[in-house]
């Protein structure tokens, strides 16, 4: 990306889209911090707050580190942020944040609901201060509802909203994702809730209150299947690596057991695949459409799967792709990161640049003009608390007693 140095909108771009964005992050483990890492990614500044000698659960969530004993799942959520430890539950650590609240834009924070109350920092609290202030609440139900006060987890809510009841063996047991997806979904949501809370502040010159569930993120991701419920009144089944409304779109493994991943997304590359396959299939009356397939389902993926097994995986991704019909091979993760194309995109990034050894996931975020920026590793616990403070007028005697009272 080439900008031109002689614009001053320019060089602001450069610096991030969200460039002079100020987000005050109390959330941990995954969800919130990946939310605010995005944030960061985008060129807000954002102050992380941690616990004085623990920080961040996640911080132990070992092994695998770095060598320089950073955790790999620390790691994931954290760049770009500033470390400071913070003793919420005393009134200097509360008079510290409300400081900080005062000049920020954002807040993001992932405690029970009312938790933060006590300390005087909700959300109706902080507000009496900063107008403008976008309070984002990321919690397993919600701050409304019967189930409000409930903490969440994600194994637990892809249980409850149905997300494992379709994911597995269809003659096995239910599975989770094989990452916390809800987690992951829930965050780019709260994302998307603040960045609209702040084209909203543009024309009201007022904050809100951002409020995303955990639960209502994973309903949400029932999508296309929780939607065949509500059209049919039927239970969706477990249907394994098959698709619920089109055939074949599944898994089939070629010769030796070695899988892949065949799509045909319409009646068109079905004739197509019976051409490679030297069959005229498309032409059966159990087989010409897509709801025909579907109603056949086994009877014509037994006839797949004999076809496939008499020829190498490397094969059909060859004469499937030339034919252009979707398919794709089945990677491990080291696999998929090592794909040139997952490098081109620079989604893996190294900061050994910056004196670290980590090397961390990249984002998938491509914006011309103001694009990420990798600016700074994840921060080493309470990185950042002497200069945070002085920035808010703390001398260095008040520091050193905050650190000695075991505030900071």
């Amino acid at each position: 990306m080439t900008v031109d140095s002689n614009s001053d909108n320019s060089n602001e771009l450069a610096k991030g889209a969200l460039h002079g964005i100020k987000v005050l992050d109390l959330s941990r483990v995954l969800a919130g911090p990946s939310c605010t890492q995005v944030l960061a990614d985008l060129g807000a500044e954002v102050i992380k707050i941690e616990r004085p000698h623990i920080g961040d659960e996640t911080r132990h969530w070992a092994p695998p580190t770095f060598s320089d004993d950073t955790s790999a799942y620390y790691a994931t959520i954290n760049r770009n942020k500033k470390s400071l430890t913070v003793d919420i539950t005393t009134d200097a650590g509360q008079a510290i944040i409300k400081k900080l609240a005062a000049d920020s834009d954002i807040l993001v924070e992932n405690f029970k609901v009312g938790g933060l109350k006590k300390y005087g920092l909700d959300y109706d609290s902080l507000k009496q201060h900063n107008p403008r202030l976008i309070y984002a609440s990321l919690t397993g139900f919600g701050q409304t509802g019967p189930d409000a006060a409930r903490p969440g987890y994600d194994y637990i809510i892809q249980g409850l909203s149905g997300l494992m009841s379709i994911t597995g063996p269809s003659d096995g047991e239910p599975h989770k994702v094989g990452v916390a997806v809800v987690d992951l979904f829930a965050g780019l949501q709260l994302t998307i809730g603040i960045q609209a809370a702040l084209i909203a502040r543009e024309t009201t010159e007022l904050g809100q209150q951002v409020d995303v569930a955990l639960l209502d993120s994973a309903l949400a991701m029932l999508a296309n299947v929780g939607m065949n419920h509500l059209a049919s009144g039927k239970v969706p089944p477990r249907l394994g690596n098959q698709h619920p409304n089109i055939v074949p779109y599944q898994v089939f493994a070629g010769q030796g057991e070695q899988h892949f991943i065949l799509a045909c997304g319409n009646d068109s590359q079905f004739a197509k695949l019976c051409d490679v396959l030297a069959v005229d299939w498309h032409m059966d009356e159990h087989f010409r459409t897509n709801p025909q397939r579907v109603a056949n389902r086994e009877l014509l993926c037994d006839e797949l799967s004999n076809k496939f097994a008499q020829q190498p995986r490397t094969y059909w991704l060859e004469v499937l792709d030339q034919a252009g019909i979707p398919c794709g091979a089945i990677h491990n993760v080291a696999e998929a990161l090592a794909m040139p194309q997952a490098l081109a995109r620079e989604m893996v990034i190294d900061f050994a640049k910056q004196g670290s050894p980590v090397r961390a996931l990249g984002n998938p975020i491509k914006l011309s003009a103001s694009p990420v920026t990798y600016r700074t590793p994840p921060p080493q616990l309470s990185e950042h608390t002497d200069s945070t403070l002085a920035d808010l007028g703390y001398d260095s005697d008040i520091i050193a007693k905050l650190k000695a009272d075991g505030i900071v």
